[in-house]
């Protein structure tokens, strides 16, 4: 059965019982901070199972993208060597809202997998939870599933919890029997081994309690259901495979990697893991990428770097020469298109984003290899043979230089691995990783607490500057206080608030909260779900739960951002009608003193891009286009041609910003009345931040003022200096500059020709130890070029020979050491240089530079030359 029929039966069952077919959510959450990456089907759903959304449904199916590659969850480093590990894959997933549990769950399961999918039923297992007696009792008798294939397994197996509190409940797995030539052959081999004979196949969690802070169970008034089952595993079931690799969702990947490298799959066990590997990670790039997230340092990005940096060198190992990843997009996409058409929409971008990155890749290695011969070359000068564990883990963590590289490399050099010291570097990371997980989900259940108990804050913000409101709850350091008093720092949530909470790139408003004897002051306010918290110093008097308060906007602040996000919108349209409709937003900041906007394009904007995209914001300021602020349903404003940002969530209902006929985008921010209040846009800046993302910066109304003003002010300043009109200034700097460079060149002619007055004093100073001529020189007054310039025309003087040359200029020594070709195999240049630099400075066994602030130690190093070579000469 091929994987789009499996995908789809899946669907069309549970549409049949009842189920609502809900589509993937995105894979980059928007609205989750204690996630990477979507990395199961119930995450769309989390804030439903946690009481915070109503759905118009309480039946959902759905096929769900998933990646888990970083974080709490990351299977990177075993993918390629496993038959089940994915970074990318699809879980299948029906959900009960408080509507059906165990019985219809169990035996709608038993029916998919036995009847439609036509599985074996003798070749089915079933796990429980130990204690849940009834989830047992419902698989012997409703479904008739014999009592001697029914095993009860621990908490670690069989127990499910969203996190260390909140909803939780047993759960039962449906395991598949592949065969006795699949056991690990222990006498112990059963279900609940960790072999592959009983494979795992689905996963149902009868989502029945809540744990408190105190890990009490407390059963839910409305059990939930919530069932995960991977398409890549179900498909090597139904496909008669015994490694998801080999199924079709996976294998015309392969193919066209075979392609490629000239390499057969199947063959050779490192091949297969490369292939493997590359097969892999291609489809999580190409999901994530196509969502717009693009390589970087940091968070998301930095897991795709590494993910697309994993493939390519796998690639490399297969004998690959060259990007080629991109070229993989088109099979992807024949694969996964039907499911996802939108896939197909961004390959060509997909591909630049690929192609750039692996070129950057290699540039990563060359740079890398530098790193790693220099930290070799340290070692083998203190006489040690070992590389530290951390180093290497720097060098992979830091500068992405595969550690499996490093490994090689340094095998050929005769150099041992920390390989204990690395694993415990990469433990220790994913450790901050989990502690930094649960940390921000200890504070997210505190959240949730308080809107279980008072409901969602209103947001009056749109209308008004100004609201009375009732203090709900008071956090101090994350915990629930009753007041707070004068110099406590503190997080206030109010029933209603015109304070807006940061969200969609537009930083939280800052203000007052006041009342009789009271002052405190918002520094900022957070959005978390649909509570708005505002952090806040006590300034005055005792702020308690339940009182009566004054809150207001800082409305100077408000207005200047209110004009630098309109202008954001202004601009987005003017940049897709200047570069084209390729152009999407990949980011945005909106504060009260500028703009910063993020957008797909490969190439950098010329001035006369940039100057045609400044004029239109201006254009349309300056027709004081009236900006309407609407709602509507999704699709009304989608087929109105209002733009979406790709990957946020919309519910139904949503709101539009719109200016004119110009602009108008899905905006859940707060906008001028009018864009004539803009007054002025001016773009500071563009550049690049990431492989086909670029960033503008800018300013509006007085910032912009400001910016004009500190400019003319300038330019009046360099006129005065050049002493000519200010519309001269230019001009006059190039007749300068012009002139400088003619200086310079007359300079450099003069410094070689008294380089070269100085060769035959200096060859006078040559000894000779045992037939090898050493030439060991102090000369002042030159630079490193020059001195480097020196050292080369002695060196072809005296044809054969071991030279330092040393300098002192402006507090600064300067060392060059030179070994003739013949001699480098007695003689490195790089190591007498450390020797007497104390280690500073490096280059090749030929040539070295390098220098240090040690002006007065020249002469000592200069002597050492003669009495290193003598103590070679001896060994």
């Amino acid at each position: 059965m091929e994987s789009k029929k499996i995908r789809q039966l899946f669907l069309d069952f549970f549409k049949e019982k009842g189920h609502e077919i809900v589509p993937s959510s995105p894979l980059l959450p928007k609205d989750d901070p204690t996630l990477l990456f979507t990395n199961a089907g119930m995450v769309q759903f989390k804030s439903v199972f946690l009481g915070e959304e109503t759905r118009p449904y309480r039946r959902a199916v759905s096929a769900q993208k998933c990646l888990r590659a970083g974080g709490k969850h990351n299977d990177l480093e075993n993918v390629g060597r496993t038959a089940r590990h994915h970074t990318f894959f699809e879980m299948l997933g029906n959900f009960s809202f408080g509507d059906y549990f165990k019985k219809e769950a169990t035996a709608w399961a038993w029916e998919l997998l036995t009847e439609w999918y036509k599985l074996p039923a003798d070749k089915l297992y079933i796990t429980v939870y130990e204690k849940d007696d009834e989830a047992a009792e419902i698989w012997k008798d409703h479904v008739g599933i014999p009592a001697e294939r029914i095993y009860r397994l621990g908490e670690k197996d069989n127990f499910w919890q969203m996190g260390d509190t909140g909803p939780c409940g047993p759960c039962s797995e449906i395991l598949i029997d592949q065969g006795a030539e699949l056991s690990c052959g222990k006498p112990t081999c059963a279900v609940g081994c960790d072999c592959d004979r009983y494979l795992e196949i689905w996963n149902l969690v009868f989502m029945q309690y809540n744990r408190d802070s105190s890990g009490q169970l407390t059963p839910l008034p409305k059990p939930s259901i919530d069932t995960g089952m991977g398409l890549e595993r179900l498909s090597a079931v139904l496909q008669g495979k015994h490694n998801n690799f080999d199924t079709d969702l996976f294998m015309p990947i392969i193919r066209t990697v075979e392609k490629i490298s000239g390499k057969k799959y199947g063959i050779d066990s490192s091949t297969n893991v490369s292939m493997r590997v590359i097969a892999d990670h291609i489809r999580s790039a190409a999901f994530v990428i196509s969502e717009g997230l693009f390589p970087s340092n940091e968070g998301r990005g930095y897991v795709l770097r590494r993910i697309i940096r994993r493939a390519a060198r796998h690639g490399f190992m297969l004998g690959i020469e060259g990007p080629f990843l991109y070229s993989l997009l088109d099979t992807v996409n024949e694969i996964m298109s039907g499911p996802y058409p939108d896939l197909p929409e961004t390959t060509e971008r997909n591909k630049k984003v690929l192609e750039l990155e692996e070129e950057r890749f290699a540039h990563t290695l060359s740079s890398g290899m530098g790193i790693l011969n220099k930290l070799m070359d340290d070692l083998k000068s203190s006489g040690k043979d070992t590389i530290p564990g951390a180093e290497l883990f720097k060098l992979y963590d830091t500068f992405g230089f595969p550690a499996d590289l490093a490994q090689d490399i340094a095998e050929d050099n005769k150099f041992a691995i920390d390989l204990k010291g690395f694993n415990d570097e990469m433990e220790l990371q994913k450790t901050r990783a989990r502690a930094s997980w649960v940390g921000e989900e200890e504070v997210a259940g505190v959240y949730r607490e308080i809107k279980k108990q008072y409901g969602a804050t209103v947001f009056s913000g749109y209308e008004t500057l100004h609201s009375d409101s009732s203090v709900n709850a008071i956090l101090k350091n994350g915990a629930p206080v009753e007041e707070a008093r004068e110099g406590d720092e503190v997080e206030i949530i109010l029933d209603k608030t015109p304070f807006y909470g940061e969200s969609g790139g537009q930083v939280g408003d800052k203000g007052k909260i006041k009342a009789a004897g009271l002052m405190v002051e918002v520094l900022d306010t957070k959005r978390f779900s649909d509570i708005l918290i505002h952090n806040a110093a006590v300034k005055k008097g005792t702020i308690g739960k339940g009182m009566t308060v004054s809150a207001v906007v800082d409305e100077e602040r408000r207005k200047a951002i209110m004009r630098n996000h309109t202008a954001t919108h202004l601009l987005h349209a003017a940049l897709r009608a200047v570069l084209g409709d390729h152009i999407k937003q990949a980011g945005s900041l909106v504060t009260p003193d500028r703009l910063r906007f993020d957008f797909t394009h490969f190439y950098a904007m010329d001035e006369k891009e940039i100057g045609e995209v400044e004029e239109m914001v201006n254009e349309q300021i300056f027709k004081n286009l009236t900006v309407h602020k609407s709602t509507s349903t999704i699709d009304d404003a989608i087929s109105r041609g209002v733009t979406a940002l790709f990957g946020e969530k919309y519910g139904e209902t949503v709101r539009v910003v719109q200016a004119g006929d110009f602009s108008a985008e899905l905006c859940g921010g707060t906008h001028s009345d009018a864009t004539g209040e803009i007054g002025l846009f001016k773009i500071t800046s563009e550049g690049s931040v990431a492989a086909g993302i670029r960033r503008i910066e800018a300013v509006t109304g007085f910032p912009a003022i400001e910016f004009y003003k500190t400019r003319e002010i300038e330019l009046r300043k360099a006129a005065g200096l050049l002493k000519v009109p200010e519309q001269k200034v230019s001009e006059r700097v190039e007749k300068i500059i012009g002139e400088l460079k003619q200086q310079e060149k007359e300079l450099e002619k003069f410094k070689q020709k008294a380089v070269r007055g100085k060769v035959d004093a200096v060859l006078e100073s040559i000894v000779l130890i045992d037939n090898i001529k050493v030439l060991a020189q102090k000369i002042d007054g030159l630079d490193m070029k020059a001195l480097r310039d020196l050292a080369d025309t002695v060196k072809n003087r005296i044809g054969s020979g071991v030279i330092l040359l040393a300098s002192s200029l402006d507090g600064q020594a300067y060392y060059v050491s030179a070994v003739s070709k013949d001699l480098t195999s007695r003689f490195n240049a790089g190591e007498i240089l450390k020797t007497v630099t104390g280690g500073k400075g490096g280059g090749r066994p030929d040539m070295a530079q390098g220098g240090t602030k040690d002006v007065e130690g020249i002469e000592k190093a200069v002597g050492l030359v003669v009495e290193i070579v003598k103590e070679k000469e001896k060994q």
